[in-house]
This record gives structure tokens, C-alpha cells and sequence, in this order.
């Protein structure tokens, strides 16, 4: 798979993750959804390899894009705890 094929299976694992995952998640926009997505991706490809229940292959394969998306959700849970855990430590917000 090329460059452009990985970025636009991150663009695209990374909006589902997003329409997965509920609230508001960090980062933000058209970069931040497909640097998530490509990230998740490759996090995925490696650990699917690693446990031997997967790989990411071709484009349009049904195995590539749930990894990439499963991946990609983890990250965004990963992501979502630690901001999470930053957003309680400060001061409580005047209303």
C-alpha cells in the first residue's frame, strides 16, 4: 500500500474511530483525525501481528480497515484517559 492509500485509510479509519468513541476527543481537525488514524493503524497492524490474528494487507481489504479502526479507537481511548487525567488535576472552573 503507498503513502496516499495510508493516509486516506487513516482519514477515514480515524473519522469512524471518532463517530465510535463518545465525546470530545483530542486531537482536533483534519490533521489530528488522520495522524490518528494512521497511528491506530500501524499500532494495530503491529499488535494483530504480534498476537497472530492479523495483518494489514491491501486497501480494500476487509482485515486492513478493522484493524486500522480498532487501532485507532484504542488510541483514541488512550488519548481521551490522559487528557482526561490532565483536565481533573487543575482547578475546578468558575461557572
Amino acid at each position: 500500500m503507498g503513502w496516499v492509500a495510508w493516509i486516506i485509510l487513516g482519514f477515514l479509519a480515524g473519522l469512524i474511530a471518532r463517530a465510535i468513541v463518545p465525546g470530545r476527543t483530542e486531537p482536533g481537525g483534519c490533521f489530528g483525525t488522520t495522524a490518528i488514524g494512521v497511528l491506530g493503524a500501524a499500532i494495530g497492524g503491529f499488535v494483530a501481528v504480534q498476537l497472530g490474528v492479523g495483518r494489514l494487507g491491501d486497501f480494500f481489504d476487509l482485515e486492513t480497515w478493522l484493524i486500522a479502526i480498532a487501532g485507532a479507537v484504542v488510541l483514541l481511548l488512550i488519548i481521551g484517559a490522559l487528557a482526561g487525567g490532565r483536565r481533573s488535576a487543575g482547578p475546578p472552573a468558575r461557572r
